[in-house]
């Protein structure tokens, strides 16, 4: 599988962990992890977003088809061996991952928060982790905008 961690900081556990489940699936062929520009940090609370795009391997088919609608023929076609909803499926039966908090054709979203305290320290702060699998090639999809 190929893994592309070029434009993502390394931020986020729940990241990482869908990382090495993807990396063990032999239907994903590659992955491109990127942060997402919704990111943030304050002194209570610490938002990161990653986005996941995944290619999956193909596989060939043989179609018969028709000619000028009388020579038939047969052609070579690929596809896929695995949709978003596949995945979706794949996911819930692991350990750790479980079903996505909202999922659709294209996208799958995962919402993760914990409570962290530093050791010493009476205060803590939330870490919230938003992770967005999307299939290789479609956009990421931004917020609305306030109208």
């Amino acid at each position: 599988m190929e893994l592309d961690t070029a434009n993502w900081s390394g931020e986020g556990a729940f990241t990482q962990m869908l990382l090495d489940v993807l990396g063990s699936m032999p239907e994903v062929a590659a992955l491109r992890v990127e942060d997402a520009s919704s990111s943030r940090s304050d002194v209570e609370y610490n938002f990161i977003s990653n986005e996941l795009f995944v290619r999956f391997g193909t596989r060939a088919q043989r179609v018969r088809a028709k000619m000028l609608g009388i020579i038939p023929v047969t052609r070579t076609a690929t596809e896929p061996v695995m949709t978003v909803t596949d995945l979706e499926r794949a996911l819930c039966e692991r350990d750790g991952v479980g079903p996505p908090d909202y999922a659709d054709d294209g996208m799958l979203q995962y919402l993760r928060t914990e409570r962290i305290v530093p050791p010493y320290q009476t205060r803590g702060y939330k870490l919230v982790e938003l992770v967005r699998i999307y299939k290789a090639g479609t956009e990421s999809r931004e917020a609305p905008a306030d109208v």
